[in-house]
């Protein structure tokens, strides 16, 4: 069944363009100038109930914007999107008792209060019974291990806790879709490990339907099977992980181990050197090349271990980022000159 169904989004926004120097300032009081900015364009995908996939993409991509759209938070300038079968932007009582958004650079929790005081506004807001109340807030707390922790002022917790605090406000009205926007910025590794944990746990026992955008791809490759990925306001990608690094990548690793305690000289020939730490070497090689370079690299040296991986997946996306930026660039140059 689908939960999420979003046809041909768009959100433009009309940005006041300001002059440079003090007879522009004069100027703009009485003549302003204006352009249009295409946060969003046309964007379409479906989720299913139940699946967790990450909204993918640089800075300034559209990310979060698509995900206050679905969260009725704006209005979209075109478009269409339904999530629960409710039109988010019609912002119905039923719609916003069914889902739930966690920004990792926003606060909902009071500031100078125990987070057992928002959690209490939450359960007002919200309506929750007390007795189910009671039960969500020792299930969540004992799940994220802040069991001690509620009593404490927000102001006095790590930034860790603080997000495992805001995640337990997010979850208390037991929510059917989950929009994470960042949830892990900013946090040390043990932490992010924690919330990794508890979100890959919770959202399988309790069939969760979860967009998540992260820049931090251990998040990704944690908790998600399947990326959307969105450049420039457009969708890039919609398919399994997995796909990604074949799709996008044009190079491989080849890691090797020579006999000995030296890397031998003239390796460029082969690759660019991505590490090394003799005896080991790691080489940079186009895809198509890999067998023909190991061929080359064993009959000339003495290798005693060699494997062959696939570039980090956050090297593919860069990858694919920097490509489709240098063919707009090129698209605007030729627009450029045939004018």
């Amino acid at each position: 069944m689908i939960a999420i169904d979003v046809r041909n989004l768009a959100k433009s926004y009309r940005v006041f363009r300001k002059r440079e120097g003090l007879w522009g300032s004069v100027t703009g009081l009485f003549h302003r100038d204006y352009k249009t900015v295409e946060a969003v364009r046309s964007v379409s995908f479906q989720i299913e109930r139940g699946e967790m996939v990450a909204f993918l993409g640089p800075n300034g991509a559209g990310k979060t914007t698509t995900l206050k759209l679905l969260a009725g938070l704006i209005y979209p300038t075109s478009g269409e999107a339904t999530v629960l079968g409710h039109v988010p932007w019609k912002r119905e009582i039923a719609y916003r008792r069914q889902f739930a958004l966690v920004m990792g650079q926003k606060n909902q929790l009071w500031w100078d209060l125990p987070a057992r005081e928002s959690f209490r506004l939450h359960k007002e807001i919200y309506r929750i019974p007390a007795d189910r109340y009671d039960r969500r807030v020792g299930e969540l707390t004992e799940l994220l291990e802040v069991t001690k922790l509620i009593d404490q002022p927000v102001r006095e917790l790590s930034l860790g806790e603080r997000m495992r605090m805001e995640l337990i406000a997010a979850l208390l009205h037991e929510p059917e879709v989950l929009l994470l926007d960042e949830p892990t910025i900013g946090l040390d590794v043990v932490s992010q490990r924690r919330v990794q944990e508890f979100l890959r746990t919770y959202q399988r026992e309790r069939g969760l339907t979860v967009i998540l955008t992260s820049h931090y791809m251990k998040d990704v490759e944690a908790l998600c099977e399947r990326a959307i990925i969105i450049n420039e306001g457009e969708i890039k990608h919609d398919g399994p992980l997995a796909d990604i690094v074949d799709r996008f990548s044009t190079h491989k690793v080849i890691e090797l181990q020579f006999a000995g305690t030296e890397v031998p000289a003239g390796l460029e020939e082969f690759g660019s050197i991505v590490e090394s730490q003799p005896p080991r070497v790691k080489l940079r090689v186009p895809k198509a090349r890999v067998a023909e370079t190991l061929a080359a690299v064993l009959s000339r040296h003495n290798v005693e271990d060699v494997g062959v991986q696939d570039r980090p997946l956050e090297e593919a996306i860069a990858e694919m980022f920097t490509q489709h930026s240098q063919a707009n660039a090129a698209k605007q140059s030729d627009q450029s000159d045939s004018a």
